[in-house]
């Protein structure tokens, strides 16, 4: 007996949401399909009928700071260029990359992909410079972008080197040290 369409778009989106944790997690080199399958509770053999798995993978840990800022509108909490910034540079970020940023996680295989997860990136990135910039003060738009960029580059290499050293209070201080630079900057 068949699986109905419902079944396989609810498949298809349980494999990538667990595809996405386990890649930011172990990079996309350190997840077999086999451990994923299994952790999906399907066979491999099912596997080869769904899609390009880090593509899709990818661009669904995409999107988190867009998700806020809609919830925001909603009347959901409140997003403000501080408070990104404190959600992005601190230790609950830096120790679950499966639930945080895919470009902190994942940047340098990203850049090793194929083009069509490279443009995904690239799209998101200029998503995320544009969501920055809304939230930056000025009206210069080319001193806003600027700031915008130094600001996406600072969070990520800061969130990447917190994760890459193994002394504690190091890692703290990266983290720290960068979020109140990039607050103080806007003042």
């Amino acid at each position: 007996m068949g699986h109905s369409k419902a079944e396989k778009a609810e498949t298809y989106k349980r494999i990538v949401t667990i595809a996405s944790k386990r890649f930011r997690e172990d990079g996309l080199a350190g997840v077999g399909i086999s451990e994923l399958m299994k952790e999906a509770g399907l066979t491999v053999g099912g596997f080869y009928k769904h899609f390009d798995l880090v593509t899709e993978a990818v661009g669904a840990a995409f999107g988190g700071w867009k998700r806020r800022v809609e919830d925001a509108a909603s009347g959901g909490p409140a997003v403000s260029y501080a408070k990104l910034i404190d959600e992005y540079l601190n230790e609950a970020h830096r120790d679950n990359p499966g639930a945080g940023c895919a470009f902190s996680a994942l940047a340098e295989e990203i850049a090793r992909s194929d083009k069509r997860t490279r443009a995904l990136a690239a799209e998101q990135v200029r998503n995320d410079l544009h969501l920055i910039a809304g939230m930056l003060p000025g009206k210069d738009k080319r001193a806003t972008r600027s700031k915008a960029i130094l600001t996406f580059s600072a969070l990520v290499g800061a969130m990447s080197l917190a994760r890459a050293v193994s002394d504690e209070a190091l890692s703290l201080e990266i983290l720290k040290t960068v979020a109140e630079v990039l607050k103080n900057s806007t003042s």
